[in-house]
């Protein structure tokens, strides 16, 4: 395989590595899980497809694989416990979109992204969203608020942990559903080394 291939290939390849936590694990660590499990299972659905899998469409739903990559990389961003990043984020292409307008953004514009670039924006959206929630989570754990909102309402960081999760549940649903009809691939848990 030629050196140009192998990073193509390199970077459609997302992470599928489910940890599994002990029988009696706490809280914390049972959430975290499901969190990873979740993402898991979405990066096995939507992995190493070109563009034409990506961009398939399931009528009457305007959703891809693609459109829920981009997504998911926006609710990765959403849903972070934002007071507690060292860092913003630079892979934000949707900075600069007005919501009001392009309420569909995500699903309108994934067929504009070639595979590797849907793949690295989820990635990185990952990326920086764990390493946001473990400082966060090192800073005083789940009871803890992310910050007062708008409305005074200050939600803690066990809430945003499971609006994100259920973000997920949600479209790993779709995830699954979409592959199966793109190439066949059906499953619940993607394959584990032994």
């Amino acid at each position: 395989m030629d050196s140009t291939v192998r990073r193509m290939t390199d970077n459609m390849t997302l992470d599928t590595t489910i940890a599994e936590p002990s029988m009696t694990a706490g809280e914390l660590e049972m959430l975290l899980f499901a969190m990873d499990r979740s993402r898991a299972t979405f990066a096995w659905k939507c992995g190493g497809l070109d563009a034409a899998g990506l961009n398939k469409a399931h009528p009457p739903s305007r959703m891809t694989l693609g459109g829920l990559l981009k997504h998911l990389a926006l609710m990765e961003y959403k849903y972070a416990p934002h007071a507690f990043a060292a860092t913003r984020p630079t892979w934000r292409p949707w900075e600069t979109v007005d919501f009001e307008t392009e309420s569909e953004w995500e699903w309108s514009t994934a067929a504009d992204d070639s595979p590797e670039e849907l793949y690295g924006i989820w990635r990185d959206a990952v990326t920086w969203c764990r390493a946001t929630w473990a400082a966060a989570l090192a800073d005083g754990g789940l009871d803890q608020p992310e910050s007062a909102k708008g409305d005074g309402e200050s939600p803690n960081l066990r809430r945003i942990l499971v609006d994100l999760h259920e973000e997920y549940a949600r479209h790993v649903g779709h995830a699954d559903l979409f592959r199966e009809a793109v190439d066949g691939l059906v499953g619940e848990d993607p394959p584990q080394p032994r």
